[in-house]
């Protein structure tokens, strides 16, 4: 009977840490999209007023120190580290404003390292190595921002396990439709692409056999097929309001 109740109680415990986990996780994305709705308009930061409030960005950027990883889902684990990249981009730029462009600073991307669930990680290590390549999905290149003219446009919504899909559909829907992402030139019969399908060309051919036939499953006016594709170049000024 004693072993029965310890088991019961054992039970009830890790339940009862499940829960406290599962309720960290909704309060940080809460907060995340507050902050953002108050911080980024049209996919540009307002890093002016960012930088007077720092500890805006500050208290969300630690909070990802203590997060259970392992006790996240899937979708909650891929929206978790979609939404640390971005806030983690967002504190580094106002914590080194003003500043032109993320490249300015040297190891922006791939040296500075951040505590994120404990493990200590690059921007490019949660980029790649916890989103990208576990799960494989190329919407999420338009879910990242890092603080580029060029980025994808940063999303001022949090996302969140139970609309991931759905967020993801819209984010890369977004970019797809934006003239200044996807440049036509019905003149030439030519379209001018991000740079992004070139640097991560493997990552969309995972679910399309080219980069044209990929922006053309989200495209509302399809481009044709025989339009030549180029790559303009990718501007790294800073997406500031």
């Amino acid at each position: 009977m004693k072993k029965f109740n310890l088991i019961i109680i054992t039970v009830l415990l890790s339940s009862l840490s499940l829960l406290g986990y599962k309720q960290e996780i909704k309060k940080f994305n809460e907060e995340a999209d507050v902050f953002l709705k108050k911080y980024v308009s049209d996919g540009k930061v307002d890093y002016k007023r960012l930088k007077n409030n720092f500890e805006d960005v500050d208290k969300l950027y630690k909070s990802l120190e203590t997060v259970n990883i392992k006790a996240l889902s899937k979708d909650e684990t891929k929206a978790l580290y979609i939404n640390a990249y971005n806030i983690i981009v967002i504190r580094q730029i106002t914590e080194y404003f003003p500043l032109k462009s993320a490249i300015d600073k040297n190891g922006f991307f791939d040296k500075v390292k951040h505590n994120v669930g404990g493990e200590m990680l690059t921007l490019d290590q949660i980029e790649k190595g916890k989103v990208i390549i576990p799960f494989q999905d190329p919407r999420v290149h338009f879910a990242f921002s890092c603080a580029a003219a060029s980025c994808p446009e940063l999303a001022d919504f949090a996302f969140t396990a139970d609309q991931l899909d759905e967020q993801l559909d819209e984010r890369t829907t977004n970019s797809i439709n934006n003239p200044d992402f996807i440049k036509v030139n019905t003149d030439k019969n030519l379209v001018e692409i991000s740079k992004i399908f070139k640097w991560y060309e493997r990552d969309f051919k995972m679910k399309a056999d080219d980069a044209l036939s990929y922006i053309n499953q989200y495209r509302k006016n399809k481009i044709p097929e025989n339009y030549a594709i180029d790559y303009y170049e990718y501007d790294w000024a800073l997406n500031i309001q």
